[in-house]
């Protein structure tokens, strides 16, 4: 039989929470306490990030947990500054788990004289001596392309089946998946296919950068339970006013399953004030107490996803196969 890798997690500050986890969950799979490492993260006074590892960690495979959510550039460098520390320390392997991969929105030029940021942080990442990226629910596919290393990204949609079959298991034949954007088709066609669900699209136009001019429905949603599914909500206006257009299509109620919970400005005062009957959110941005004590949000768990890929990936085994049904089903405590 062969030898289990032990791998070796340590967190950034940006979302701790999920970090332990994460461990827990890989505790109760190995059979023994597992902890993260013993690191100090923190600021020097004028805010340079300032790392030291307490333990040994030469010859290990070291994974590093952290989001880049908001302050995106501090917690991008944590996870540079973190890897660095782990390769002069002699670390066998570095991976970067990072939940929400900020920055992947700026996979193109627009327009002229505009960047491409999302292939600089990959060459960021790469240059400061990881090897391999564990993410989820990517907002664009070819964000993957930009690395030189390998880069595995999770779905959500699997973990969020799971959840509609059970929130809706009486009411399942009424449900139809709606994507808020042409973009996100394929997105909401791939969680439409887990739950046998029809499918629909909100057509939006923007007049300019986070303004929408136009909405438009296409498909049928009357008398019909509309589960909008996106990757991100950053404002929530486009969730908040796609929910509005959808109720006056003559759907019966409207809710919402997003990956990444960016929560911008007054995004949670406009999700209370809507019409949208509840938003699923997972916790690859640590939620706020203001979103977990909002009744009109829930949040789900993908710390059991992930500690199972950082399992997989160390022992050499397949992470597509968590992509399946009956995976997520034991994952989650809900298969036979």
């Amino acid at each position: 039989m062969p030898q289990q890798i032990e791998p070796k997690i340590i967190s950034g500050n940006a979302n701790k929470p999920l970090s332990r986890s994460i461990v827990e969950y890989m505790s109760g799979q190995r059979g023994r306490g597992i902890k993260l490492v013993d690191a100090k993260v923190e600021r020097f006074n004028d805010q340079e990030v300032y790392v030291e590892v307490y333990e040994n960690v030469r010859g290990e495979d070291m994974f590093i947990i952290q989001p880049t959510s908001k302050p995106a550039n501090d917690h991008l460098m944590e996870i540079l500054i973190i890897a660095d520390a782990l390769r002069r320390s002699s670390a066998a392997r570095i991976t970067a788990v990072v939940p929400y991969f900020g920055y992947a929105r700026q996979d193109r030029r627009t327009k002229a004289r505009t960047p491409i940021s999302s292939k600089l942080v990959a060459n960021l990442i790469t240059q400061a001596g990881i090897s391999r990226v564990l993410t989820m629910d990517l907002h664009s596919a070819q964000v993957q392309g930009f690395f030189d290393i390998p880069v595995d990204n999770l779905y959500a949609s699997p973990v969020f089946s799971l959840d509609i079959l059970t929130q809706f298991a009486e009411s399942k034949q009424d449900i139809i998946v709606i994507s808020p954007d042409v973009g996100g088709v394929s997105r909401a066609r791939e969680l439409a296919k887990r739950i046998n669900a029809g499918l629909a699209v909100v057509d939006k136009r923007r007049s300019e950068a986070g303004e929408i001019s136009e909405m438009t429905v296409i498909g049928h949603v009357e008398n019909r339970i509309c589960i909008m599914v996106d990757d991100i909500c950053d404002t929530a206006g486009t969730l908040c006013n796609a929910a509005d257009l959808i109720l006056r299509s003559g759907a019966r109620e409207v809710h919402a399953y997003v990956t990444h919970g960016v929560m911008s400005g007054n995004a949670l005062t406009k999700i209370a004030a809507s019409k949208l009957k509840s938003v699923v959110m997972t916790d690859s941005i640590q939620p706020t107490k203001d979103i977990l004590s909002s009744p009109k949000i829930r949040i789900i768990s993908t710390a059991p996803l992930f500690a199972q890929a950082i399992l997989n990936i160390a022992n050499g085994t397949s992470i597509s196969s968590l992509f399946e049904a009956k995976t997520l089903d034991w994952l989650y405590g809900r298969g036979s």
